[in-house]
């Protein structure tokens, strides 16, 4: 059975991504169509009264293209996928046929638009994603083959590091410096000018670069719905949750609980910057935490603090990655 759901300004109908179970009629108000880009979110189209929206999933069952929001106070009319699908069983067979066929091609145009903008993207950054996973696959796979271990971490041979980078992995040298100095100014390693050419490299943690490796590239190659973005401004809210949680004891299942309205109140002391509890609501939309409960006295969060953890510093260097991309 159809429904009416009302939104107000800013409140999402479906995310980019979401499984889909309906499609909606506009009654009033306007709905943008957007697209998650970088940091950011790009407005694809304004629909308004009597246009429909969702439909494409209709006939084929696949996730969200691209998300919804309300421009402003809107009503929509929800039509249940389970209801529709009675209704277009009494289909002609050649007209279900077109309306299929109509549908894959509008699948396959977007596709390939998404396609040419990811392309276009890469090809003027400095820092290409995979350009990024290979240089640290080198960084790593040299200082564990070649490297010395020592109480800093493990040195890096310079000589062997600029050899595989040239020779074996064809790879710009200049590049593989940059990358060394973004890890060093987050002091995931130090590199020292001994003079006379010669280089001291220290890796202090060989084990996070080839963790970060394995969980970007596997990140890369995901499909668009299993898969979420940390934007650079959630960033904080996360580091945050991460700190405080830390606190914590974790209960049976791993899960600790912070006070997200005291929280509040302490950040800014603690971390030297504000936090709100409505600044976790986009990791509640991607299912990086789960939702807000309410407490005696305000809100609080039950999260799995081993889950998070490691994430944050990986996004963190992917954002840093992403600010050289567009310095040069």
């Amino acid at each position: 059975m159809s429904g009416l759901k009302n939104l107000k300004k800013g409140e999402l109908l479906f995310r980019e991504g979401d499984p889909s179970d309906a499609m909606y009629v506009i009654k009033s108000g306007k709905i943008a169509i957007t697209k998650a880009k970088g940091s950011s979110e790009i407005t694809l189209a304004e629909l308004g009264p009597g246009d429909m929206l969702g439909e494409m999933a209709f006939f084929d069952n696949k996730p969200r293209s691209a998300g919804a929001r309300a421009i402003g106070d809107a009503v929509i009319i929800e039509l249940p996928f389970k209801a529709l699908n009675a209704q277009f069983k009494t289909f002609p067979e050649w007209l279900k046929a077109i309306v299929r066929t109509v549908n894959n091609h509008l699948r396959s145009a977007n596709q390939k638009i998404k396609n040419l903008e990811k392309t276009s993207e890469e090809e003027t950054a400095y820092f290409p994603p995979h350009t990024v996973t290979r240089l640290m696959a080198i960084l790593g796979l040299v200082a564990t083959r070649f490297g010395e271990k020592t109480n800093e971490g493990i040195n890096v041979p310079a000589g062997t590091l600029r050899r595989y980078t040239i020779q074996v992995f064809q790879m710009p040298t200049a590049k593989m410096q940059r990358m060394m100095e973004l890890l060093q100014s987050y002091q995931y390693m130090t590199v020292e000018d001994l003079g006379e050419g010669r280089t001291k490299i220290t890796l202090k943690n060989v084990d996070f670069v080839m963790d970060f490796v394995d969980y970007y590239n596997d990140w890369l190659f995901k499909s668009e719905e299993k898969k979420y973005t940390i934007e650079k401004k959630e960033l904080k809210p996360l580091r945050a949750l991460i700190h405080f949680g830390k606190k914590e004891t974790p209960n049976d299942k791993g899960e600790v609980r912070v006070n997200l309205t005291q929280m509040q109140t302490e950040c800014v002391r603690e971390l030297s910057f504000p936090f709100s509890a409505d600044d976790i609501n986009t990791l509640t939309e991607k299912k990086v935490v789960p939702e807000k409960i309410s407490i005696e006295g305000g809100l609080a969060l039950n999260f799995a603090l081993k889950e998070i953890e490691p994430i944050y510093p990986y996004w963190e260097l992917i954002h840093a990655f992403k600010e050289i991309q567009r310095d040069d």
